[in-house]
Parts: structure tokens; C-alpha cells; sequence
């Protein structure tokens, strides 16, 4: 299974394609980007392509998985997220859907997560037997805590493992 393709205002969801690699390490390689993710460091290639295939594998392995988000005007990579199964040995995490998402810095402040993944979840909330959908955030990315807020997630617990805190975040299914 490949990801379907879906459509919001701006932005179109569509599945990782080899073309976008470039793009996606670029961004990966940003620490601006990186701050809150994996333990704040800057992806190398190799890891950021290790990340690429993950992106593409869960869709046939799960149903589901990560999108590439383009700019629907220019056709440019701006952000990938999605559901995931990371197996991080988090308790809270086990048996669910995990949300995630990550932006090039220069599309910060644009309303692009938000956007993005409404659609990820109305799909989400037609396509899969889930009775809800988690995600974890580092407590100081106020910008990824708010997205969460609008997308109607709530924290539920907080965890610590190698990479630092999160906070656990719930949403239930619609």
C-alpha cells in the first residue's frame, strides 16, 4: 500500500518519493528542525534516509504511515508527517497510532502543521480501527504543543527515556 493522496488549502499530502530525498535530508540536517526531534541532533544522510524508507515501509507494513507535504503552488517539499510505529519502549505508546510532524524551518509560522495534519487525522479517523491516536512532544517545543491543542490532543502522561522528556499526548478517535 502506498499513501493516498490528500488535499488541503495549500498544501498536498502525497506519498515519499525518491525525488524528495534531497529535500527532506536538507531539512533533517537543519538543528533548527532537529531541536525537538530525536534528541535534538541533526539527521545524518544516512540517518535521514534510514528515516525516508521508514516513511514509505509502514504504509505497507501498517496501513498507514508518513506523508510528504508539498506546497500545492510550487510542488516543493515543506514537511513530512504522518502515523507511525516507532517501537520506542514507551508504554503509553503501545498499541497506538503515533502523530508526527516536521517542518522546514523556513515554513515555520505558516499554519502548515496545523493544516496538514487536520487532514492526516479526518483521514485517519475513516480509514483506521483506532480508537485513539497518540503522540509525544518535547515540553519546551511550544510550537508542536500548540498544534497538538488545535488538533484537539490532550496530555496524559510524561515520560523520560534516552533521547529526554516528552510529554504524552492523546487524542480519541471521531
Amino acid at each position: 500500500m502506498i499513501a493516498p493522496t490528500l488535499e488541503t488549502q495549500r498544501l498536498r499530502l502525497k506519498s515519499v518519493a525518491l525525488d524528495q530525498f534531497e529535500e527532506q535530508q536538507a531539512f533533517m540536517a537543519d538543528p533548527r528542525v532537529m531541536a525537538f526531534i530525536g534528541g535534538g541532533n541533526p539527521r545524518t544522510r544516512q540517518e535521514s534516509w534510514m528515516k525516508f524508507c521508514q516513511s514509505a515501509g509502514m504504509w505497507t507494513l501498517l496501513g498507514y504511515g508518513y506523508w510528504a507535504f508539498t506546497d500545492r503552488a510550487t510542488g516543493a517539499l515543506v514537511g513530512l508527517g504522518g502515523l507511525g510505529q516507532f517501537e520506542r519502549g514507551i508504554d503509553q505508546l503501545i498499541g497506538f497510532p503515533e502523530a508526527g510532524w516536521a517542518f522546514a524551518a523556513d515554513e515555520w509560522g505558516k499554519g502548515f502543521a496545523t493544516e496538514a495534519m487536520e487532514a492526516v487525522l479526518r483521514w485517519a479517523d475513516v480509514h483506521l480501527d483506532a480508537r485513539e491516536i497518540r503522540c509525544i512532544i518535547d515540553p519546551e517545543n511550544v510550537a508542536s504543543l500548540s498544534v497538538a491543542r488545535k488538533l484537539g490532543f490532550v496530555a496524559i502522561d510524561q515520560v523520560e527515556d534516552e533521547l529526554g522528556v516528552s510529554i504524552v499526548h492523546s487524542r480519541k478517535a471521531k
